[in-house]
């Protein structure tokens, strides 16, 4: 009678090492997906007359598409890093995917947005001003879940991520270091744009976003072309406590 042959389970640092390699190629997904859609929402974010059919709309149609791959890109990172973070740190690595996918569903509400106005300027029977003013509304939207979601989820992200790559020396510590700077840096650009200060996409804005965009940026090219550290992406374990000598019992 044959018998069923069971797969062996994968050791844990061959695990770490398509996590790893996962993991970076999502993280390099969500650069090339990000940052043309800047160009490509141009016609409709700055052009109120956008929604009455003026211009191409060809250029949002694929920036919507592009931004519906970064989303699931972000998400991918965190399904993909779980695995390994949880070994040392639960919450960290839980919290890391709840900011995450908090961050992707941001950026879809941003989609949806940017979607429905270019469905309303097909609508030839609508008042112009009804759509000039729903279509500002909607832009309005689009920015608050860029602010909220692009902005302010990353600073989540690398301080959660960033602490536990950090402290276990998973990579080279200058990489969860940019992290770890960026991540306050990017709050306060953030607070200062809720409060007026100074607009999104303006160069005080950009200059706040760059350690951020380079921690993420290095962190996806490290995990793709080196993975973790082998020595110390197996099962963490805490540390022997010694144990205590026998208590003479009475004879």
């Amino acid at each position: 009678m044959g018998t069923t042959a069971l797969a062996a389970p994968r050791p844990a640092g061959d695990t770490s090492r398509y996590n790893a390699y996962a993991a970076g190629a999502l993280y390099l997904v969500t650069f090339v997906t990000s940052i043309p859609t800047l160009a490509l929402y141009e016609p409709v974010l700055h052009h109120t007359d956008f929604v009455l059919g003026v211009g191409d709309s060809a250029s949002v149609r694929w920036g919507t598409l592009l931004e519906v791959v970064l989303a699931f890109a972000c998400a991918g990172t965190a399904v993909a890093l779980f695995p390994v973070t949880r070994r040392y740190s639960e919450t960290a690595a839980a919290g890391f995917v709840g900011t995450r996918l908090l961050e992707a569903g941001l950026i879809l509400v941003g989609v949806v947005t940017l979607w429905s106005i270019v469905t309303l300027r097909h609508d030839g029977g609508a008042d112009p001003a009804a759509l000039v003013t729903a279509g500002r509304a909607l832009v309005a939207v689009h920015d608050g879940s860029f602010l909220f979601g692009q902005s302010l989820m990353p600073v989540a992200n690398a301080l959660l991520l960033g602490s536990v790559l950090y402290r276990y020396r998973l990579v080279p510590r200058i990489i969860p270091l940019l992290g770890l700077v960026g991540a306050p840096l990017l709050l306060a650009s953030v607070v200062a744009s809720v409060f007026g200060a100074y607009p999104q996409g303006s160069p005080a804005a950009a200059v706040a976003a760059l350690p951020i965009a380079l921690w993420e940026l290095s962190l996806g090219i490290w995990l793709l072309v080196k993975g973790f550290r082998p020595d110390v992406t197996g099962p963490h374990r805490a540390p022997a406590v010694a144990a205590e000598p026998p208590s003479n019992s009475a004879r």
